[in-house]
């Protein structure tokens, strides 16, 4: 009998040896975190960012494999996230770090860190080296659980803290903590579940930005509100009327306003208005609650509307999140804001320069799968 327990004891303490091993020496593509050298010329602004899937780069080939519902379809190797479009603008001025398959599971980077040792970056995936967002990410991802990413950020960043002096960190998210609540909000835009999923992610949105500035208070750090799911193509049937727009427009209104409270005071921390920047290029539903967009007009030659479809003349791609145009413009307002909130040291994006960037990928594109949709 006590062999028996000996035994059982001997091969628990080997299986938990072996795991430990394993765990110690699990592979993420990066041995010992030998990164290849940044292509960005010396001095540039070194740019992280923590998100969702509306920062995780297209051209990922380990998390959206080729024939397994990539982002883009068809169109997928000219159509790029806003991380891919800075980087080939201002590739010399934004260091978003080298393209690198960079990454472990979930659990493997938590469990490594219970053992003391670093984490890295979870899920594998291929993206810059500072970019951090993935697809699916909730607020709670920020800090918290199996993909956690602002403490394995500024793990990286500490190993270069003089250089993030200069730098700064785009965080982008609340989208899947907000999205699929619209017909609440537009019932009833101050019920208890909306006050705590915004409490909850200004609480994560919070923690991030305060990890960030205990150890890199030089670094910015550029918030970004969420936009309006009633302004997707696909729900222009939905919430049509003046009192569920009203409502909707409350509701986020609130949800927005307490990311951007986290900016106020401190000068190396600003709000980007998302909702504010797609009206200003779409347009928005009229008071009655039908929608009422225009279509974007960079060039006698491209006309982008509020719609969705693979091509890049739609706003939208067939998975819904921002296509070509989209992503474009948006790096090139990015831009703007680092430049106008922080004083650094960047070209802007001029309309000349975008439109020379998407004039030869639009016209490679066939003027096909364009779903056209009401007020476009």
């Amino acid at each position: 009998m006590k062999r028996g327990v000996r035994l059982a004891a001997g091969a628990l303490a080997l299986a938990v040896a072996a795991g430990a091993l394993t765990l110690g020496l699990w592979s993420d593509g990066m041995p010992n975190d030998n990164f290849p050298p940044s292509t960005a010329a010396p001095g540039s602004i070194p740019l992280a960012v923590l998100g969702d899937s509306n920062s995780h780069s297209y051209q990922d080939h380990a998390w959206f494999p080729a024939g397994g519902g990539e982002r883009g379809g068809p169109l997928r190797s000219r159509t790029f996230q806003w991380t891919e479009v800075l980087a080939k603008l201002r590739g010399q001025q934004v260091d978003l770090g080298p393209w690198v398959r960079w990454g472990r599971p979930g659990v493997v980077a938590l469990a490594r860190e219970w053992m003391g040792l670093p984490g890295g970056r979870a899920p594998l995936k291929e993206d810059y080296l500072y970019n951090f967002a993935n697809s699916g990410a909730s607020c709670k991802n920020l800090m918290d659980g199996r993909f956690r990413q602002a403490p394995r950020l500024v793990a990286l960043m500490d190993q270069d803290p003089e250089r993030w002096k200069r730098g700064a960190v785009v965080i982008r998210i609340g989208f899947n903590d907000w999205g699929g609540s619209v017909d609440l909000q537009a019932s009833d835009p101050t019920a208890a579940p909306l006050r705590e999923a915004t409490a909850r992610c200004a609480g994560d949105i919070g923690a991030a930005v305060a990890l960030i500035r205990r150890t890199h208070p030089s670094t910015r750090i550029m918030l970004v509100g969420i936009g309006n799911e009633a302004d997707d193509p696909a729900n222009f049937e939905r919430w049509a009327s003046a009192d569920a727009t009203r409502n909707i427009d409350t509701a986020l209104g609130g949800f927005n306003g307490a990311i951007r409270r986290l900016a106020e005071g401190d000068a190396q921390v600003a709000y980007f208005d998302d909702l504010a920047w797609f009206r200003s290029k779409w347009g928005t539903r009229a008071a009655d609650g039908r929608p009422d967009y225009k279509a974007v007009e960079l060039g006698p030659s491209l006309r982008v509307a509020n719609a969705i479809g693979d091509d890049p003349r739609n706003s939208f791609l067939e998975d819904r999140h921002p296509g070509l145009v989209f992503n474009a413009m948006w790096a090139q307002s990015l831009v703007a804001r680092l430049r106008d909130d922080f004083g650094l040291p960047l070209t802007p994006i001029g309309d000349e320069e975008l439109l020379g960037f998407l004039g030869p990928l639009v016209t490679a594109a066939p003027p096909s799968g364009s779903a056209k949709a009401p007020g476009s």
